[in-house]
């Protein structure tokens, strides 16, 4: 079993021991952390479901994030993720929900945003963090450890 998969059974078995629900934001991942959640038996007790917002218009559409946001901070930024994280909450009235924004290569990086810089916002209920990391290797590479230090990140939160 992966470490994405391990993240994912461990985040299932606290939400669902504590009786949270769980919604997902996810653009950089692609859908990833919707995939490693529903691996595991019983996800519908806690996993509401998630948004894949890959393009600008879609986290405008569907999670209501400003499209000044977008034209001042970026897709790729805090604030954006903090808006995807609020938009989905709402969306499906969850009590944890997970926001994940970033450049998972090989092209569209900058120097003031490389290729691997990704956006993490978490919350529970009425706590939140948002987290900036900047990760190495290829698509594959970023995708899997933004997903995994997405759940890491719901994990701490969770403790």
């Amino acid at each position: 079993m992966t470490a994405l998969y391990t993240l994912a059974r461990e985040a299932g078995i606290e939400l669902s021991t504590r009786g949270l629900t769980l919604a997902l934001a996810e653009s950089c991942t692609g859908g990833l952390l919707g995939h490693a959640l529903t691996e595991m038996p019983g996800a519908s007790r806690f996993f509401l479901g998630g948004v894949t917002c890959y393009a600008n218009e879609a986290k405008v559409k569907l999670l209501s994030v400003r499209k000044e946001t977008l034209q001042c901070f970026g897709a790729v930024s805090w604030q954006c993720a903090d808006e995807m994280l609020f938009g989905v909450r709402t969306l499906f009235g969850s009590d944890a929900a997970i926001a994940v924004t970033g450049i998972a290569g090989p092209e569209g990086g900058s120097s003031e945003k490389p290729v691997g810089t990704v956006f993490i916002a978490v919350s529970i209920r009425d706590r939140k963090q948002l987290r900036s990391i900047l990760l190495a290797g290829d698509r594959a590479a970023i995708k899997q450890q933004a997903a995994c230090a997405a759940l890491e990140q719901l994990l701490l939160l969770l403790h």
